[in-house]
């Protein structure tokens, strides 16, 4: 493997501010990142490099740059991985984020980072109004006239709510609110797990100019749980799927009246067409509608982003800085309100003219070549096994691991399978829930000399259906080895209190970290 390009620390803080496009790629696995990183580093697991490249980094010409801790040698092998499919200006971050820190800048906890620390933003410039918990609660016991709105999706919803909460996330909000509160004397309290879409959902229909007096929920479910207060579980409440149509125009006015206070412009049709054409430029098409309406369907090769998440969690569909962002919805209200947001967040955005009817196509990511593996029953995997005659590799999450596994396993991740199967006796059998991981990895292991790879046939899923016996290992893998997992932000879901204190902790901390020159990147209630 011969040695990629490198950048220094410094370089780099410079290309993040030159205004030209660039991607900046944190190459290792979702636990490593999350314990610290960029600020504006996108996460993209070695494990799934080259499935999720082409969606996050589409023009295989743009400037990337990729980021490790400097000493694991992973962002080196993911140069020469994304070199082989065609990415031609690719860089390493010299001295990971080690270096980085060394130059004297700072290192970030946490996931989807920038999107949080914009809603911390949002409260400090705005000052969004909020009500506490026990406020709340307070008014569900006098008899108060109020709404509650939780701003998540449903999934996220469905796991725990604040009681009576009904499900609306927060780009269907200014769209669908006249649909749930009919009075404009009723108070509007929006909620989340945390803090961000509280703020997010209550400042966008503060924006959009609604009527009713309206509120963030401090801390979310985790401030409702911290107070001591009973979650509902299981809800099923959610936004009405028809909006009356006599309001539209209404809602068309109040959505251009917010496009030009923060300089968002319509694009046509022919134009993203050409943008998507241009080789000099990326250009990502997003529909910003619910799953249900982008099921039913959208412009060809569009990506689905629902607006909220889009704000939420910029960095899970773009991943290039300075790129061209095209939204699509189908009436007008819902992209010209996430255009407003990804403006102030420092994004280059447009608003189809037409939305799903415009006349539009876009190429979709290409599809990696991966190698083909042969298939093992769970029948043949338990007699090798008995006879000693293979190695099984897991390469599932590891929390899935811990809970159910083959015995005689091992858990791996692709960043440490050669390493781990230096000695192992062929074949090497994989346990992988997703046939495309198991084959990037299997492609590292071909190109260490490993001849005789195969694949369990259906997973673990098929050898418990056998009747084969699993186990579990409560503290196997060990806490330091659970790379693909950020304990801190799984752990408040689970009930962990001391977690949610720290998670709240961190988001109320991150505008501390920022300093004088990436704030600047922010455009927050620039009008």
């Amino acid at each position: 493997m011969s040695t990629p390009e490198s950048v220094t620390a410094r370089e780099l803080k410079a290309m993040l501010h030159d205004g030209r496009e660039l991607a900046l790629l944190d190459v290792r696995e979702a636990g490593q990142f999350g314990e610290s990183h960029l600020l504006f580093a996108t996460p993209l697991p070695y494990s799934r490099l080259e499935l999720d490249v082409g969606a996050l980094v589409p023009r295989r010409s743009a400037r990337v740059v990729l980021c490790d801790d400097g000493e694991l040698g992973v962002a080196a092998r993911a140069a020469a991985r994304l070199k082989a499919v065609g990415y031609s200006a690719v860089a390493v971050l010299d001295g990971g984020t080690t270096a980085w820190k060394a130059a004297g800048y700072a290192l970030f906890s946490g996931v989807n980072v920038p999107s949080k620390l914009f809603g911390e933003l949002v409260e400090h410039e705005y000052h969004t109004p909020r009500v506490s918990v026990t406020d709340l609660a307070r008014m569900q016991a006098e008899g108060d006239d109020f709404v509650v709105v939780d701003g998540r999706p449903l999934t996220e919803y469905r796991k725990m709510n604040i009681p009576g909460g009904i499900c609306c996330p927060n780009a269907e909000l200014p769209y669908r609110i006249g649909e749930i509160v009919k009075s404009p004397a009723t108070k509007i309290i929006v909620n989340c797990a945390g803090r961000t879409r509280s703020i997010m959902g209550a400042q966008t229909l503060i924006n959009f100019g609604i009527d009713n007096p309206v509120y963030a929920l401090e801390n979310g479910t985790q401030g409702w749980v911290l107070a001591d207060l009973e979650l509902e579980r299981g809800a099923t409440r959610r936004y009405p799927d028809a909006v009356d149509a006599e309001r539209l125009a209404s809602l068309q006015t109040r959505a251009k009246s917010l496009m030009a206070r923060h300089g968002v412009t319509t694009a046509a049709a022919t134009d993203v067409q050409a943008w998507l054409r241009d080789e000099t430029r990326t250009t990502y098409l997003l529909d910003v509608r619910t799953p249900e309406e982008f099921a039913r369907g959208s412009i060809p090769g569009a990506v689905h982003a629902p607006g909220g998440q889009l704000v939420q969690a910029t960095d899970q569909w773009v991943g290039v800085r300075n790129a061209r962002i095209v939204l699509v919805d189908d009436e007008g209200v819902r992209a010209p309100v996430v255009a407003s947001w990804l403006k102030q967040l420092g994004c280059e955005v447009y608003v189809l003219k037409g939305g799903v009817a415009a006349k539009v196509n876009a190429e979709p990511a290409p599809k990696p070549r991966l190698p083909q593996l042969a298939q093992i029953t769970p029948e043949e995997l338990k007699r090798a096994l008995d006879t000693g005659a293979c190695s099984v590799f897991d390469l599932r999450a590891s929390m899935s691991f811990r809970k159910s596994h083959i015995p005689r396993s091992r858990w791996s991740i692709r960043s440490r399978l050669v390493a781990a199967a230096h000695d192992a006796r062929e074949p090497l059998v994989l346990v992988c829930d997703d046939l495309d991981v198991a084959r990037l990895a299997a492609a590292d292991l071909f190109e260490a000399r490993h001849r005789h790879v195969k694949i369990l046939e259906g997973s673990l899923a098929a050898w418990t259906a056998a009747g084969l016996p699993a186990e579990a290992s409560p503290d196997a893998p060990a806490d330091p080895d659970c790379i693909d997992y950020l304990f801190f932000v799984h752990d408040r879901h689970a009930g962990n209190r001391e977690a949610m204190k720290q998670y709240l902790a961190w988001e109320t901390g991150l505008i501390a970290q920022l300093d004088d020159e990436d704030r600047k990147l922010f455009r927050v209630g620039v009008a």
